[in-house]
């Protein structure tokens, strides 16, 4: 668990039982989950206030929204975050290269593992 012990990260997850589920495994991980937000400009404005170490994106939100702004926010602040989605990765926009990308479903320590590669320095 180590590296990701007490690291502060944002979840963004429009589906509350997922959300839920994702911040049980965060703080087993030993990581303090700053806040989930369920849209772009939840996530946007939770940015600013909570400043995350790493922020975790499920690629599809509520109202056919895509986390694709959060994600270049992120990119030009160089906050770390991982991007989940049950599409192809390869679908993916460009801008979700600049953070790591993980296919649903996934495990535990699938999470753990793309969360480390996140933080990992570059």
């Amino acid at each position: 668990m180590g590296s990701l012990e007490g690291t502060r990260v944002l979840v963004v997850e429009n589906d509350e039982l997922n959300a839920m589920l994702l911040q049980m495994q965060l703080e087993i991980e030993g990581m303090q989950v700053g806040g989930v937000a369920a849209s772009v400009s939840a996530a946007l404005k939770m940015i600013d206030e909570l400043q995350p170490q790493v922020v975790f994106l499920d690629y599809w939100l509520a109202s056919n929204e895509n986390s694709t702004a959060v994600a270049e926010c992120l990119r030009q602040r160089g906050t770390p975050f991982l991007v989940a989605t049950g599409m192809d990765i390869d679908q993916l926009p460009d801008v979700f290269d600049a953070g790591v990308k993980l296919s649903k479903p996934y495990t535990s320590s699938d999470l753990s593992q793309a969360l480390q590669r996140a933080l990992a320095p570059a």
